[in-house]
């Protein structure tokens, strides 16, 4: 199924699986029911929902979302709170966001060592933002900057950074984050479910109140997320689209992120008054999915969350906006690939109009045998095309996108995207899609239900929407009730001159904000003190979750085919989905042309059936199919519903043997995939983590540089490609199966999976050589704001027992809140948004470690920053009491952690590749257990310190300050097409 941008969509949609797929049949029953539980607690639930929700109102009138999922021992939390920048004062947009920053930073209690005198200053330092908001000069606004800055010095003095994310950690949580949006701001952790106590208390007291500490940092920091967006060419042209679909509402006219003026200007009496306002138990909700009792549950959240007052809470009404009545042209710069956008505007969630335009999506793209698949990117007419839709609270849209071919122009994009949607009005698609539109939808559905993560998601997202949850499962069965003649009406009436086109070309971008470095003092972080809500809370002890280890012998059980194929399996307990995976030990690293070969097959039909009848047969029976291969191992695979295994696999097979070249189709292909190179030649992060960072650690002769060029694709012949597909049958192979009955799938091999007596050992591998790294900077020019640098230093070949104490080091130096290179260099400094630091185990047994440290801010901040990042990665700062949370973390998360289903196989996968062949996570946690701050010490000693980095650095040649640079090794200029192999486009010869 296509991947919406709305997450909560896709998942609204699984909870009817077991619904009837004939529209003429009744379906389920969904009454609403409420209940009252031993203790007195009511809660609804609604009938035949298979997530099994419970939803209790407090009488303070939060509402907490309950469900369980015993896969593993953990509970995915979400806080949602029904504000986001729809809210922002008018002269303040970005408060939202940067509220939500603050709210990490502490209470009266968490962080405080002495309140009584921190909150003084904080006093000073808010008047004195109001005085700079006020003033014009420019001169004496950077008066009173200095003056903030200089005070909040002295208040950094009397509280401790970071201790929510430090004791959060030391809970053994993963996932720890936030997100604001139009309507929504969203607090995220995963926890282990025997924290939970801790937790509600933690977290209660973290929404009792907002201090507004650290906050010029942290602000800097916000601003330098903002220049992230000024270098994110997706994000301006949706922004564009926004302000043409909604020129009077918020949608459109302010932006999460905020302007940067705001940004600079901010209030913090201002974001008092909205954290007063909407932080408040009755505009609020808890999610809690995972390994819990339903009863003990609801006392706690009541006993914690239950204490906080109830307040009014109006939200503002907003604009209301007139019919678009034609089309509306926007256009974006950059120096990314061109593409074209096209967006309709749609009533939002809770409405008709979302049914129907959730459907008409997916008979117009499903990602297999819609309008746009079939017509456009299975017939290559484009270089790649989609639409998704999206529901909010007061309006939604629907948003068709492509990029064109070399030589075509986004008109022609436009109007190939525009011929899709009037087959739809026109009723030009064939009867049964309907049916199988909403058996895809099902099949989506019931594969994210085994989640518990994107259960949580689609809770916390109805209660964003104000939707009652009866119609979030009954979603389904609604739609089922949609005739075709409904939906060709529904498309005529909607899909006219009323929408905005967006243009995003090649091009200098004159709007960029660029703003001088406001010389920070760093802060003082206290990481050797503690408040007393931290020591108290540390000595609160929860009940021990034990680790649980796979026995990969055992989990995993084998079989043969009658040719003898081993097959290995293990069974799918949850529902009849199934995984079947045919796998070859080699890949293109031991012939080139077999990742070609494989995507050409996607465009191929066979004697029997066209390309585009292979992909509607496979559609009608709800089988996916793939044929890939990587560098080093291949597969030929299906999935779905299992009672279709035996069909999808006779079609598949049918397929691999009878593909028939088509010589106008590849060279179709040999054009998309020169365009896509160039396409990619464009991305920043893909020059940076791949051109760069291979070329930084092999040189001229990498995987990556191993390619065949243009002049070389032009002169193959396509009956060699499919002939290099059949023939992979008779090379060595061996079969993975997730599912029911395997006896049924091994019949189902031994019928269609044919096979030779004898089969073939694969051809030798290409040797990659990993070369010293040291002394070299390797540079690219690149138009945008902010400048990003990766270091990186070739370590000790791997070594199963280094993994302790890298995975402890990571956990304490490089990554997390409350990691070193966090608060040094982002909290202290504010030197950079993004800031990380690790020791990467290789993951084969023949490669080397690397040690690698990242850094993304803008570029007069770059000397500075990497001058803070080569201090820490020469001298460890060392805090017993902080290495002591980073130890609890790292145990507590292993001892939480379960490999389950088909997760089993693929993590012993991995694990034979470094030659270990048990489940090595009890070493490593008996380790971790017994190691001192001694022990990691000689580790950073051993490993880190006094590496040789070679230094990847991607940024604006004009702003770049060269001579810092030249301090950290002879620089190089590179050359794009140099680091990826690619011929000079005028040098391509067709």
């Amino acid at each position: 199924m296509k991947q919406f941008k709305l997450l909560y969509l896709c998942l609204s949609l699984f909870v009817v699986f077991s619904c009837k797929t004939d529209k003429g049949n009744d379906t389920l029953a969904y009454a609403v029911e409420t209940h009252k539980d031993a203790s007195g607690f009511s809660y609804e639930t609604v009938e035949n929902d298979p997530t099994g929700l419970r939803l209790y109102t407090l009488d303070n009138g939060l509402k907490v979302y309950l469900s369980k999922n015993n896969d593993e021992p953990k509970i995915q939390t979400y806080i949602a709170v029904r504000a986001g920048s729809n809210y922002d004062p008018k002269e303040s947009t970005g408060l939202a966001h940067y509220l939500e920053h603050m709210v990490f930073k502490g209470t009266d209690e968490i962080s405080a060592l002495d309140w009584e005198k921190e909150k003084e200053y904080l006093k000073q330092i808010s008047d004195l933002y109001e005085e700079h908001k006020a003033e014009t000069d420019p001169e004496k606004k950077k008066a009173l900057y200095k003056k903030i800055d200089e005070v909040s010095l002295e208040a950094s003095n009397y509280c401790v950074a970071n201790e929510y994310d430090k004791m959060v950690s030391s809970l053994g949580a993963t996932g720890t984050n936030a997100h604001t949006w139009f309507e929504e701001t969203v607090y995220k952790n995963k926890i282990p479910a025997n924290e939970l106590d801790k937790w509600l208390k933690l977290e209660s007291e973290r929404f009792s109140q907002l201090v507004l500490r650290l906050f010029h940092t942290e602000l800097e920091a916000v601003f330098e997320e903002f220049n992230r967006g000024q270098d994110n060419d997706y994000r301006k042209a949706y922004a564009a689209m926004l302000d043409g679909l909604f020129p009077n509402h918020p949608y459109g006219q302010q932006t999460t992120i905020g302007t940067g003026e705001h940004l600079k200007n901010p209030s913090m009496v201002a974001i008092h008054n909205y954290f007063d306002k909407y932080y408040v138990p009755n505009n609020m909700a808890m999610v809690l999915v995972g390994d819990l009792d339903f009863d003990a549950t609801i006392k706690k959240v009541n006993e914690t969350f239950g204490k906080l007052e109830r307040k009014e809470v109006t939200h503002p009404t907003l604009p209301v906006e007139e019919p678009i009545t034609a089309p509306v042209v926007k256009e974006v710069f950059g120096p990314t690939s061109e593409s074209v956008s096209i967006a309709f505007r749609s009533k939002g969630v809770n409405t008709d109009e979302e049914k129907l335009m959730t459907l008409a999506d997916m008979i117009l793209a499903n990602g297999k045998a819609g309008l746009i698949d079939l017509n456009l990117n299975q017939q290559q007419a484009v270089q790649n095309a989609g639409c998704s839709p999206m529901f909010l609270n007061d309006y939604g849209y629907h948003t068709f996108n492509g990029s064109p071919k070399e030589g075509q122009t986004l008109d022609e994009v436009k109007d190939l995207l525009l011929a899709q949607i009037d087959k739809l009005k026109k009723g030009e698609f064939e009867d049964w899609m309907l049916d199988a539109v909403i058996n895809d939808l099902k099949l989506s559905e019931t594969r994210q239900y085994e989640n518990s993560t994107a259960l949580a998601s689609m809770y916390y997202n109805a209660f964003i929407h104000h939707e009652d949850w009866q119609r979030k499962v009954k979603f389904l069965d609604d739609l089922k009730k949609i005739t075709k003649q409904e939906l060709v009406d529904f498309a005529n009436g909607f899909y006219k001159d009323n929408y905005v086109v967006t243009y995003k070309r090649q091009g200098e971008d004159n709007s960029i904000v660029k703003v001088e470095n406001p010389g920070i003092t760093p802060v003082n972080l206290n990481r050797d003190k503690s408040s007393e809500y931290l020591t108290n809370f540390n000595a609160i002890e929860a009940a021990e979750l034990q680790p649980q280890y796979v026995d990969y012998k055992t989990a995993i059980k084998e079989s043969k085919t009658d040719n003898g194929i081993k097959v290995s399996y293990i069974e799918n307990e949850l529902n009849d989905l199934f995984d079947l995976n045919i796998i070859f030990d080699m890949g293109s690293d031991n012939d080139k042309k077999l990742g070609l070969a494989v995507g050409y097959l996607e465009y191929l039909g066979t004697d029997k059936y066209s390309a585009e009848d292979l992909k509607k047969e496979f559609y009608k029976l709800g089988i996916d199919y793939y044929v890939s291969a990587g560098s080093e191992k291949s597969y030929v695979g299906l999935s779905g519903l299992k009672e279709n295994l035996p069909k999808g696999l006779e079609l598949l097979e049918h397929l691999w043997a009878n593909a028939v070249p088509d010589q106008e189709a590849y060279d179709k292909y040999v054009d998309q995939i020169i365009k896509g190179r160039q396409d990619g030649k464009t991305q920043k992060g893909n020059i940076l983590f791949n051109g760069l960072m291979n070329y930084g650690k092999y040189g001229d002769n990498s995987r990556l540089r191993n390619i065949m060029q243009a002049s070389e694709l032009a002169t193959v012949n396509p009956q060699e490609l499919v002939d290099l597909v059949k023939d992979m049958k008779n090379y060595k192979q061996r079969v993975f199966y997730y599912g029911k009955d395997v006896d049924a799938a091994i019949a189902a091999l031994n019928t269609h999976h044919v096979l030779p007596a004898e089969l073939k050992e694969y051809p030798e591998a290409t040797a990659y050589v990993e070369k010293e790294t040291g002394g070299n900077v390797y540079f690219v020019d690149y138009d945008m704001v902010q400048s990003e640098m990766l270091f990186l230093a070739k370590g000790e070949p791997f070594k199963a027992e280094n993994m302790a104490a890298s995975t402890l080091f990571n956990t304490y130096f490089g990554s997390g809140l409350s990691s070193i290179v966090f608060q040094e260099i982002r909290e202290s400094k504010s030197l950079a948004y993004s800031a990380f630091s690790s020791y990467s185990n290789a993951s084969d047994k023949d490669e080397s470690n690397y040690v690698m440290a990242y850094i993304g801010t803008q570029a007069n901040k770059m000397p500075q920053a990497v001058d803070a990042m080569m201090e820490l990665m020469t001298n460890m700062p060392e805090a017993e009491e902080q290495f002591n949370a980073a130890k609890e973390a790292t145990l507590k998360k292993i001892a939480a952690q379960r490999i389950t289903k088909s997760n089993i196989f693929w993590t012993y996968e991995g694990l034979q590749k470094r030659g270990i062949d048990n489940d090595n996570r009890e070493e490593i946690y008996n380790t971790i257990k017994d190691m001192t701050i001694e022990d990691l010490r000689n580790f950073f000693n051993t490993n880190i310190k006094g590496e040789n980095y070679n230094v990847m650095v991607i940024g604006n040649k004009k702003e770049i300050d060269f001579k810092a640079l030249s301090k950290l090794g002879e620089v190089q200029e590179m050359d794009v097409d140099h680091l990826f192999n690619y011929e000079k486009p005028e040098d391509v010869k067709l």
